[in-house]
């Protein structure tokens, strides 16, 4: 699986984006999606992810009620809209392919497939 994220940009806060990731393959709608980020001089975190069938999610503390992710599998595309951006949200974001089921969503070490990422910049 390729995946090609796209979306990213220079927003003020409280701005909204919509991120997305195409991936190419045909085993797409079989993946969990995750969104991923890594702001410069930390550790890449864990944003969002999505279950195949798009009826799970998974989020993030510090995005929740903020941030939405959802898939069109048959447009092999994973989506991660952004409300209420803040500053802090500054960061390059990754999304993620691979299989897993509950906790093991949230691991970097569950997903197999990366995407090259997009800058997200929030300037307060």
């Amino acid at each position: 699986v390729q995946l090609q994220a796209s979306g990213g940009g220079l927003v003020q806060s409280g701005d909204s984006l919509r991120l997305s990731c195409a991936a190419s393959g045909r085993t797409f709608s079989t993946y969990v999606m995750g969104w991923f980020r890594q702001a410069p001089g930390k550790e890449r975190e864990f944003v969002a992810a999505i279950s195949w069938s798009g009826l799970r999610t998974y989020y993030a503390d510090s995005v929740k009620g903020r941030f939405t992710i959802s898939r069109a599998n048959a447009k092999n595309t994973v989506y991660l809209q952004m409300n209420s951006l803040k500053p802090e949200d500054t960061a390059v974001y990754y999304c993620a392919a691979g299989y897993c089921s509950g906790y093991g969503c949230y691991e970097i070490r569950t997903y197999d497939y990366w995407g090259q990422g997009t800058q997200v910049t929030v300037s307060s």
